[in-house]
């Protein structure tokens, strides 16, 4: 069966292994999913991100982040653009998530990066998610 959004299929499996305080979570891999997790470990959301197979499709295995008192790093997670409907932003437009205490991470030319990246490097693209 096939998945129309493997990235709500991401960010799903992470919120809710974040749930039940699961340590990892595996999740099929792709190109863009291993950027954006890239891009939470830069940002400090989880602890790791591994590719376990290298076959044709390949698993990604993520370490979740928590804090001392055992609550998740990540309080929410929200798909921004959809295959749907797809979400663009300019680098004027990119908006800080819940007043700058989270991020937005982006497609862009140059790459998958964070909201702020795209606003200092001043380059828009397609809003991914949101995350804080």
């Amino acid at each position: 069966m096939s998945m129309s959004d493997p990235i709500a299929d991401l960010l799903t499996r992470i919120r809710n292994a974040m749930v039940v305080k699961f340590p990892t979570v595996d999740v099929p891999a792709s190109r863009l999913k291993e950027e954006i997790c890239r891009v939470l470990k830069q940002e400090g959301y989880i602890t790791d991100c591994e590719m376990l197979e290298k076959g044709v499709q390949g698993t990604l295995r993520i370490t979740l982040k928590y804090t001392a008192d055992e609550a998740p790093v990540i309080q929410g997670l929200q798909r921004v653009s959809k295959p749907s409907l797809r979400v663009y932003s300019g680098s004027s437009d990119i908006a800080p998530v819940r007043s700058g205490l989270g991020i937005s991470i982006l497609s862009t030319s140059r790459g998958v990066m964070t909201g702020k990246q795209a606003r200092a490097e001043k380059i828009g693209g397609e809003v991914i998610c949101q995350v804080w």
